[in-house]
């Protein structure tokens, strides 16, 4: 009898050699694995009071479904004054176009001021030399007695007269062309302002579009939309609340696009690599409901090494801990839809090192 029995388990240690060696070897699992999702963070752009929040924990959402609405008060009003400053903007561009045309206009008239001084210059000019042959003939005459007294100083009057004239025009031609000089000056300044650009393309006209660009995206951020096709978590905010920007008021999880983190020991991971075929399996449902993933990736260090406080030993008595290295495996979303994981459950997860 102990011979037969002998024979039975040598023949199931056979057996069993057989089996690891062609079929078993190849395999490397764990069940230390956990469910993982890169969750979306709900936060506001601009602050404000939540009048509605229209989903809560466990709510199915939509990529664009509306999650908050703040008061928007405030953000139509500054809409409302970008607007106006845009309307004031495009109407001192046309006053400027206006301004150009008149300050145009300005120049031509000094222009013709010149010329209508300079005309009264020579007029001034010949009565005074008219005025200097009529002095200078009654001063030769006057020592011979046929000019009298009364006509010389007639003619010393005219004279100086005459040459004030002269005076007063040389001043009104200088004004005249002074005055030119200022009107060409303002109208080089304002067609600096306005040359080479349309009321479309004017610097001021940009800046104020811009403003009211910003102006309608802070009050379209008066309403918070789902980023992603997921489950509500983690919802913090209350009706009446008044948020800040950047402040998370709940989480989204992406359930169809979940993956596990499968922690395996560092000595069976010899011949694990990325795109091998994984066999999943849920504590949540048990072993009837199989996952099919793959390997995507490896963790940059082990779980230990990420710690919030790492495992030291400096006392010199060390003991060889084996360590547990997270492999990223990617599910199947045909099977995720049919049987939804949620992030941090449990899994079993199966390695076949057999591919690649």
């Amino acid at each position: 009898m102990l011979v037969g029995i002998a024979g039975v388990v040598l023949l199931a240690g056979l057996g069993y050699g057989g089996w690891y060696a062609l079929v078993g070897s190849h395999y490397v699992e764990t069940d230390n694995a956990y469910v993982g999702a890169d969750t979306a963070q709900v936060t506001p752009m601009v602050s404000g009071q939540a009048i509605a929040v229209l989903k809560s924990d466990t709510d199915i959402v939509k990529a664009g479904d509306v999650l908050v609405r703040l008061d928007d008060s405030d953000a139509q009003i500054a809409l409302a004054s970008a607007e106006a400053d845009l309307a004031k903007a495009r109407r001192q561009f046309g006053q400027s176009a206006a301004t150009s045309d008149a300050l145009s206009a300005q120049v031509q008239a000094r222009a013709a001021d010149i010329r209508s001084a300079r005309a009264q210059l020579l007029s001034a000019q010949a009565a005074f030399e008219k005025a200097q042959v009529d002095f200078d003939r009654r001063r030769k005459l006057a020592p011979n007695g046929a000019v009298s007294g009364d006509e010389l100083t007639s003619a010393t009057n005219a004279l100086a007269a005459a040459r004030a004239s002269v005076a007063q025009a040389q001043a009104a031609v200088a004004q005249a062309a002074s005055s030119r000089g200022a009107a060409a000056g303002n109208l080089a300044a304002n067609d600096a302002l306005i040359q080479g650009t349309t009321v479309a393309s004017a610097p001021d006209v940009l800046a104020a579009e811009a403003r009211v660009k910003q102006a309608r995206l802070d009050l379209s951020r008066t309403v918070i939309r789902a980023p992603i096709d997921g489950v509500v978590t983690s919802r913090t905010i209350q009706v009446g609340q008044r948020i800040a920007p950047g402040a998370t008021v709940m989480r989204i999880v992406p359930i169809t696009r979940v993956y596990v983190d499968a922690n395996f020991k560092e000595g069976q991971l010899k011949a694990v690599k990325p795109g091998q075929a994984v066999k999943l399996t849920s504590d949540l449902y048990g072993s009837g409901v199989e996952y099919h993933g793959r390997v995507t990736g490896f963790s940059g260090g082990t779980g230990s090494s990420f710690a919030l406080i790492p495992a030291q030993n400096a006392t010199g008595n060390w003991i060889k801990v084996v360590q547990r290295l997270p492999v990223r495996v990617a599910l199947d979303p045909k099977e995720l839809v049919a049987h939804p994981l949620r992030v941090g459950l449990s899994m079993t997860a199966e390695i076949d090192t057999s591919g690649n």
